[in-house]
């Protein structure tokens, strides 16, 4: 059997493992990382909660996005295409400064 160095073993946590649901998230970023705040918005409330808060260097997001684009790109062969609902962005797109929304 052959053995492979680039293996990382990945431990995941029983609480971690449930996971958090988020439906916005918030990114914003310096000149040496990204933060990406993941929240979680319920109809008809006026506050939202942060659920998770991701930080990362500028490769690391670069790596991020080109993942979640194949994995995205996978879904779609197998599941159609996912459509992009044409609603006002809430709340705004642009805060000021660096921050986006995905």
């Amino acid at each position: 059997m052959e053995k492979n160095d680039n293996q990382i073993n990945i431990e995941l946590n029983e609480e971690l493992a449930e996971g958090v649901y988020s439906n916005l998230a918030i990114i914003t970023h310096s000149q040496s990382e990204f933060v990406v705040d993941f929240i979680q918005m319920m109809p008809g409330m006026p506050k939202a909660k942060v659920r998770s808060r991701v930080v990362m260097s500028p490769q690391n997001a670069k790596r991020l996005m080109r993942a979640l684009a194949e994995n995205v790109q996978k879904y779609e062969q197998v599941n159609g295409v996912i459509n992009d609902i044409d609603t006002p962005p809430f709340p705004p797109m642009n805060f000021g400064g660096t921050t986006n929304q995905a």
